[in-house]
């Protein structure tokens, strides 16, 4: 059992950490190595029964990506871990391991594209039935369950356009009707938000994005308890072989040291772009849970401990005037992640959401104008300014606003 910390900024640092008996590094070594050699034959047929403790090869457990998995577990209050070698490696071992042809899954009616066209047109060529429905909506989740529901499959808040969903009120459906409740939060990680407090089950990770924080890994991260870990290891991710390389796991370690300042200036600076952007005169609606007028701001300081990074926004004008505003950045990087020291910005409809046909966006809430921004670590001065440059190139549809330089530095 490893150590666990009051506070979590130190248990990013610290949790899950294996001491390297051999030479004493501080920091976690890479084990570079797909294989591990067994002491005698008897070892390694004990090893494979599953009758002696010990790695075999590293698609089955790896020391470097056993200590990413403990310490993450750790930050989100679960019992164990599993690393996938994706964000969507992680959807597809939590959805795969629990769902069977037969079975009925609830989806929330916006996600991810790549996890809705896994939930939308992958899983049902298999035979799972698939319901989406508004989970902000009271009794919507309970009016959808079938006698065959098996599981409910949610992100808070929702990728692109920030909705936030009542884990509270997850949990307990789930819970009173015996189904499985996954949850994807990867906008907020563990340092805002903790679902398994709230009573779900399965928590899963891009790790990709804030537990990296670097730009420079692809991965995920599934956690709930030892028994669920356990299966998802043993049998998906066993046979599919979507498991994480240690070298990738090392540098999400590296990353994690960081996490929690890293978050909390994101999340500073994301709240006060989210404002200015309400009072630009271009900018029709702005999607962020920071803002007293988003329906998900009552869950701030209970559910979530902050709002993010990332921004939903639509301006005053079509979709090519959205594409020219995106196109005049020069601080932002056109790109489609998030959680990186770089700022991004990109066009949810034609990029990360393309797998949804235009009907199907319709229903999930997701405009063709939105565009999505992932804040970064940049002087918030700076990005700012970088926005209010390139909305100047948008074409003013209503009577000609200025955005002084004081209203710039009233923001900072």
């Amino acid at each position: 059992m490893t150590k666990t910390y009051k506070h979590i900024e130190t248990a990013t640092i610290h949790a899950g950490k294996i001491k390297d008996e051999q030479f004493g590094s501080l920091t976690t070594p890479i084990y570079q190595t797909s294989t591990f050699v067994f002491d005698n034959a008897e070892q390694g047929g004990d090893r494979f029964a599953g009758e002696a403790s010990g790695y075999i090869y590293s698609r089955l457990g790896n020391p470097t990506v056993r200590q990413l998995e403990l310490k993450v577990a750790q930050l989100e209050g679960m019992e164990d871990a599993a690393a996938t070698a994706t964000g969507m490696g992680a959807v597809s071992a939590a959805l795969l391991t629990n769902l069977s042809a037969g079975d009925h899954l609830i989806a929330s009616k916006a996600l991810y594209g790549c996890s809705y066209s896994l939930i939308r047109h992958q899983l049902t060529r298999f035979g799972i039935e698939v319901s989406f429905v508004d989970m902000t909506v009271n009794g919507a989740i309970e009016n959808a369950i079938k006698a065959n529901t098996k599981v409910i499959f949610a992100e808070t808040p929702i990728n692109p356009n920030l909705d936030v969903i009542d884990l509270d009120m997850l949990g307990n459906v789930a819970n009173k009707h015996n189904l499985i409740s996954i949850v994807d939060n990867t906008f907020l990680s563990p340092i805002l938000q903790q679902p398994g407090k709230f009573g779900i089950d399965i928590v899963i990770h891009s790790a990709t994005k804030y537990l990296n924080g670097h730009g420079d890994v692809v991965a995920g991260i599934v956690c709930s308890s030892q028994e669920m870990i356990e299966q998802i290891k043993l049998t998906v991710l066993k046979d599919i072989g979507a498991t994480m390389s240690p070298h990738d796991a090392w540098l999400i370690l590296r990353g994690l040291k960081t996490l929690a300042i890293r978050v909390k200036q994101h999340c500073k600076s994301a709240q006060i772009v989210a404002e200015y952007l309400q009072s630009h005169p271009k900018v029709k609606q702005v999607y962020y849970p920071g803002l007293e007028d988003h329906p998900g701001y009552p869950y701030m300081g209970t559910q979530m401990l902050g709002a993010g990074g990332v921004i939903g926004f639509e301006i005053n004008g079509g979709i090519d005037d959205g594409k020219t505003m995106i196109n005049a950045t020069r601080l932002f990087s056109i790109a489609v992640s998030l959680g990186d020291a770089e700022s991004l910005i990109q066009h949810p409809a034609s990029m990360t959401h393309s797998p949804y046909s235009p009907e199907e966006r319709q229903e999930a809430g997701i405009s063709d104008g939105l565009i999505r921004i992932a804040v970064g670590l940049e002087h918030v001065d700076d990005i700012i300014a970088d926005l209010d440059q390139a909305l100047s190139r948008v074409p003013q549809l209503a009577k000609q606003i200025g955005v002084t330089n004081q209203k710039i530095a009233d923001c900072a």
